[in-house]
């Protein structure tokens, strides 16, 4: 349903036309556009159904300006495509339609390759614990004597299960070199019940994990071919402690290469929803004075699910390592905030690094564990003689000069 706004001579006139989503019916959609003389078009994102209609029309000409539903609801009780359209009209007349942040096509690409990626990941992560299910249903205790059951010496033992085997010292005797676990302990471990079902299931689980395996590794073929304008600033992100490679590569393709769309790191922040939400309840007036509302909420938004899940997975990787600005930041706002708001202060902390790093082309240079002493010294030092005042001792302190 598309809705045409002219204003002209101080009249405006609406048109409302009805298209069907095909291809042909789209063409015909910018071709009534462009004939009305229209310039502006706005939609509304719904799921991935925006985007043939975005495609078609951006090779129009049009200042395309996609818009969150939530943004731009009207007044309940009155849901129609005609009633929407011609609010869509309205809005983007006056200017009221805050636009959502729509990549380039390059972007998009490596976007949705890796956004599958992850979803082919989780899947053989699945098809993995049914699998260790199974062994446990037949009293196999592989998990418990290896780290990676899906490792070499794991599928080695599985596919034996498979074939039939059933001695414990034969299927122990497959285990690499490089496996801890003792013979004995292995031969316990892998002494249990193996029915036909039980052999079916893993066979069928292990194709499973094949598969998403290949699949896996064909995307990434397809991403590394893709990346040959962004090596420089997959590169630089993944200077960034605990961003590797593929998470520099899936940070990019959510936010792209361009930070100039948005205004500062904190509206960027803000767009991934790793900023506390504003939510005050309003006191009104008191005595002629307005009181300070409530704080009834400082939840994370939704915001961009994708690069958020990336970016706090990358913090607990930063928080894990030593003698860095990122691990400092976690250890403290851990004790007065608890882990999870501490590590989500990091990801927006590496989310910040990553916008001027690709707004000004640099590399990550790190601040150092001891940056947060550097900055309040004095505080430091009253808090560090506190302590050990707490423990029994009188310390007076004298510059370092004074003292040599």
């Amino acid at each position: 349903m598309a809705c045409v706004r002219i204003a002209s001579g101080g009249e405006v006139s609406r048109a409302v036309r009805t298209f069907e989503t095909t291809t042909a019916r789209l063409i015909e959609l910018a071709e009534w556009l462009e004939a009305s003389g229209c310039t502006h078009v706005a939609m509304e994102a719904t799921g991935v159904y925006w985007k043939p209609v975005w495609q078609v029309l951006a090779g129009s000409g049009f200042e395309l300006v996609l818009a969150n539903a939530a943004h731009v609801k009207n007044v309940p009780g009155r849901k129609t495509d005609v009633n929407d359209a011609t609010w869509l009209a309205e809005l983007l007349a006056h200017g009221l339609i805050r636009a959502s942040f729509v990549p380039g096509p390059e972007i998009q690409e490596l976007r949705g390759l890796l956004r599958t990626r992850k979803q082919l990941v989780r899947e053989k992560a699945s098809h993995v614990q049914r699998l260790q299910k199974t062994l446990e249903e037949a009293n196999i205790k592989l998990e418990s004597v290896l780290s990676d059951v899906m490792g070499r010496s794991g599928r080695a033992m599985i596919q034996a299960l498979i074939a039939g085997e059933t001695d414990p010292a034969k299927l122990a005797a497959l285990a690499h070199p490089k496996v801890r676990a003792p013979q004995a302990r292995l031969r316990e471990a892998l002494r249990g019940r193996v029915k036909r079902h039980h052999r079916f299931l893993l066979d069928l689980h292990l194709q499973q994990i094949e598969a998403l395996d290949a699949g896996i590794a064909a995307i990434d073929r397809e991403v590394d071919a893709g990346l040959a304008s962004f090596r420089d600033a997959v590169k630089q992100l993944s200077t960034i402690p605990g961003v590797s490679e593929l998470s520099a590569q899936v940070i990019l393709s959510e936010i792209g290469t361009d930070m100039s769309r948005f205004a500062t790191a904190a509206h960027l922040r803000s767009w991934a929803g790793l900023c506390p939400r504003n939510d005050e309840s309003p006191t009104g007036q008191a005595r002629g004075l307005k009181a300070h509302g409530k704080r009834r909420s400082t939840r994370l938004r939704m915001g961009a699910p994708w690069l958020k899940a990336m970016l706090v997975q990358c913090a607990w990787a930063a928080a894990r390592t030593k003698a860095t600005y990122l691990n400092a930041q976690f250890v403290r706002l851990r004790t007065r905030r608890g882990p999870k708001k501490a590590v989500c202060a990091v990801a927006a902390s590496i989310l910040t690094a990553a916008y001027h790093m690709l707004k000004d082309g640099t590399f990550y240079q790190d601040l150092g564990a001891t940056h947060f002493d550097r900055r309040r010294p004095d505080a430091h030092a009253r808090r560090l003689v506190k302590r050990l005042a707490d423990l029994g001792f009188s310390v007076q302190l004298k510059p370092a000069a004074a003292v040599s």
